[in-house]
């Protein structure tokens, strides 16, 4: 469990489909002429036209080979001749299965959570307003993300299938989609920028027809951001951090240039491994970050411990490392679900403005003397 949130928060710093018509990328063209409203995520673009949308997902995993083109039909809408080969997906969709627990706040932030029909392992799903829509039958456990219930898939019939994946071996989504479903690939987790992952939200408000809500919610996310990032720059120091944690024999940490390491950026601190080349995890042993980080001002993010006891019991060297000796040390583990599943890996890739401000409040308390921390709680 400890293994798969740290590589889980590393990865995002806590799946080959006929009928999408895939296209290699270093060949594909712009389909069409209108101008693409997607501002930050790299492997999403977003074109709206009268009575459609276009929607090109081309970095749905990491090193992806091909892309994908959707169309989105509005009622009524007419689609040209030269569409007509990519998937169409009548609009706005009445219901949805999604595959990732960052795709639920998107349905909440856009008040269609009531269309959610099925989930692969709900239990990972923290959110109140949807663990009361599990509670109540409403929303279906349709297997795992590797492996979808095909026979449930097909009694649900939902509108949409929001999948994502780690590669393009994917013959669970080709089943579903030769049985007749719409499988759109979610590329969100592959987004190595704050507000990139967070602009994701614009394909969930286009397949339900509310692309003007989805614009404003990320607009104000945006604004936030930045404004805390203005807020960072007038700090006069920059204190040092380190991040991970030991699993087995190697300390797992995030790369100079990762989804993690950027909010450390933008917050004006110093992450020691800013300089590190790569955007997932960096492979380290105990000496070296112990060489480097043993006078750091703060360790935030140790994994999934929740308390000081807890990482002492797994490894007493942890407590040569000033930061714990200052009590310094900072995790988003102690903000969990009903079942267990982790706030922070649900709801921070939509909401990268919390983070920063955590991230600032921890690091120079005396710019956001006002707020209060949201994912991140000081261990004891």
């Amino acid at each position: 469990m400890k293994k798969i949130a740290l590589l889980a928060l590393l990865s995002l710093g806590l799946l080959t489909a006929t009928s999408c018509k895939k296209e290699p990328q270093t060949s594909e063209k712009t389909v069409a002429t209108g101008t693409n409203s997607i501002e930050y995520a790299k492997g999403l673009s977003l074109y709206q036209y009268e009575g459609y949308s276009v929607v090109k997902v081309t970095n749905p995993w990491p090193d992806a080979k091909e892309g994908f083109t959707y169309i989105l039909q509005e009622k009524g809408g007419i689609i040209p001749d030269s569409l007509q080969k990519y998937t169409t997906i009548a609009v706005p969709v009445q219901s949805v299965v999604v595959t990732s627990t960052t795709h639920i706040p998107a349905l909440e932030l856009l008040g269609v959570e009531d269309k959610l029909v099925g989930f692969p392992n709900t239990d990972y799903i923290s959110s109140e307003k949807t663990r009361a829509r599990i509670d109540a039958k409403k929303v279906k456990e349709v297997g795992k993300n590797e492996s979808l219930n095909t026979e449930v898939m097909i009694d649900l019939d939902p509108g949409v299938v929001v999948g994502f994946s780690i590669d393009s071996n994917n013959k669970t989504y080709s089943a579903l989609e030769k049985a007749g479903l719409k499988v759109v690939y979610n590329g969100d987790w592959t987004e190595q920028t704050p507000l990139g992952k967070a602009e994701w939200i614009k394909l969930i408000g286009a397949l339900f027809g509310k692309n003007k809500e989805a614009e404003t919610l990320f607009n104000n996310i945006k604004k936030d951001y930045t404004e805390a990032q203005a807020i960072a720059k007038n700090a006069t120091k920059q204190p040092t951090v380190f991040s991970g944690a030991m699993y087995q024999d190697t300390w797992y940490l995030p790369q100079g240039d990762s989804w993690a390491a950027v909010f450390l950026k933008d917050a004006n601190a110093n992450y020691l491994w800013k300089d590190s080349k790569g955007t997932g995890s960096a492979s380290v042993s105990f000496e070296a970050v112990f060489d480097k980080a043993q006078n750091a001002d703060f360790w935030i993010a140790p994994g999934d411990y929740s308390s000081i006891k807890e990482l002492l019991d797994a490894n007493p060297h942890y407590a040569q490392f000033n930061a714990l000796k200052n009590k310094q040390v900072y995790s988003f583990a102690l903000k969990r679900g009903p079942k267990g599943g982790f706030m922070y890996f649900e709801l921070a890739p939509t909401r990268p403005d919390l983070v920063l401000k955590d991230m600032i409040r921890i690091v120079h308390p005396e710019l956001l003397p006002d707020y209060q921390l949201y994912f991140f709680q000081k261990l004891k």
